[in-house]
């Protein structure tokens, strides 16, 4: 199996599901342009040009009602932001009407607007361009949200968005675009509500998502120094969330901590709490320690942006509270230095 970066995944799933079936179609702000959403929609602007991959002026509300009436017509558009913050006036759309549709119209075939919204951090972006909105849209009945963290599940969630019925919210954190791993030619699906075990371990579960994942196996791997086992969960999609692999996770370890890149009130950490709490509580020998982000705005300064993000050494400190055990020896984790240099 060949590696692509998480970027060309996205590129690659975008042009065959383009091939596959001609309903479908993006549309956002900059797809056309010369560096197509960080690569993603390049190549399908020059196989399929502007009929296709349509370039929209700053109206996310008007641009979301565009694609849901273009849905309700057998089309299936994908609608990317490239900050996700502006999907917050997309919302009205996505909540009233795409995921509510199927219910106050009995309309067996749905809404397949698949919307790409685009996340992270990088040189002191501040308060209105560093949020993560995943557990926002999440909390509605009626919306698939995933975040993938793999080039592989970036490719095959995708697939899985503009082959099914259900409108489908995609996170993606830009921090994440360089990244390399295996990824099939095929345009195989990745269903939503399927977990995967990113790390097997018998002392304490990580559950994470998106970046995140990444930050919990670098606090995996120097646990491992120290024989603490971290078995990492990366939940993949957040609705539907695959409550099983996390309690049989907690289960075996009997420790949770769960790392977000967004607050941890009314969030996933919030959620992934709440299901171990109600399934099995029994299982655990110590509370549970969630990673987020201080409750409070991001900063505009970019060393103190990178101060407000937790990163794999707020998890490394978690792990061994929660186990009762010292630092020791083991060297504090820098930050991995962000992919994104910006503005776009």
């Amino acid at each position: 199996m060949r590696e692509l970066t998480y970027w060309q995944a996205i590129s690659e799933a975008t042009v065959q599901c383009m091939t596959a079936d001609p309903a479908v179609l993006v549309a956002g702000e900059g797809v056309d342009d010369h560096k197509g959403t960080f690569g993603t929609t390049k190549r399908a602007f020059e196989l399929f040009g502007p009929s296709r991959v349509i370039d929209v002026p700053n109206s996310e509300n008007a641009c979301a009602g565009i694609a849901i009436g273009a849905a309700a017509n057998g089309m299936r558009p994908v609608v990317v932001h490239t900050r996700a913050d502006f999907m917050f006036l997309a919302v009205d759309a996505l909540v009233n009407l795409a995921a509510k549709w199927r219910y106050m119209y009995g309309d067996v075939a749905g809404l397949p607007v698949v919307t790409r919204g685009v996340v992270g951090r990088g040189w002191g972006q501040g308060a209105t361009h560093s949020q993560s909105p995943h557990a926002t849209f999440a909390h509605y009945a009626g919306l698939h949200v995933a975040a993938p963290a793999s080039p592989a599940d970036a490719k095959g969630l995708l697939v899985q968005a503009l082959r099914s019925q259900t409108p489908v919210v995609l996170i993606e954190n830009r921090n994440l675009y360089p990244l390399t791993g295996e990824v099939a030619e095929e345009p195989v699906p990745v269903p939503f509500g399927s977990g995967r075990t990113a790390r097997p371990g018998a002392d304490v579960t990580v559950v994470a998502a998106s970046l995140m994942v990444h930050e919990a196996l670098r606090a995996a791997e120097q646990l491992a120094a120290q024989r603490i086992e971290v078995e990492v969960v990366d939940v993949r999609s957040l609705r539907p969330l695959d409550d099983r692999i996390i309690c049989e996770s907690v289960a075996r370890t009997g420790r949770l901590v769960v790392a977000d890149t967004s607050w941890a009130r009314y969030g996933f950490a919030a959620e992934v709490a709440a299901v171990v709490a109600e399934n099995v509580p029994e299982a655990l020998r110590a509370p549970v320690r969630r990673i987020t982000p201080p409750d409070c705005p991001a900063p505009v300064s970019w060393p103190l942006e990178e101060a407000w993000h937790p990163g794999a050494d707020t998890i490394v400190q978690a792990c061994l509270e929660l186990v009762g055990e010292q630092r020791g020896d083991l060297p504090q984790l820098a930050d991995v230095a962000a992919g994104f240099h910006g503005p776009y």
